[in-house]
């Protein structure tokens, strides 16, 4: 097996799992011990994000998901936010 070090040898003696998966983001960040998220922070209320990594922040922003939610926003606000209004009949054009 060779010498106790780092390499190649002691590979096959790791097998805990210092991180498992994130309630908050999904990724296996978890540390278990520690009960921190390493990339979303969790529990704390804060979501984790330094201006120092400005690729981070690029890959987990507003737009990168599905926007469930704000998907609609300005379609809604183009409109005023009404809602359960029939839309008034337009004219026909003869042109048309």
């Amino acid at each position: 097996m060779g010498k106790a070090g780092k390499g190649t040898g002691s590979f096959g003696k790791r097998r805990n799992k210092t991180h498992t998966l994130c309630r908050r983001c999904g990724r296996r960040s978890f540390h278990v011990q520690k009960s921190t998220c390493s990339s979303c922070g969790y529990p704390a209320a804060r979501i984790r994000k330094y201006n120092w990594s400005a690729k981070a922040i690029r890959r987990k922003t507003t737009g990168t998901g599905r926007m469930r939610h704000l998907r609609d926003m300005p379609r809604r606000a183009k409109n005023g936010f009404r809602e359960g209004v029939i839309a008034k009949p337009r004219p026909q054009n003869a042109a048309a």
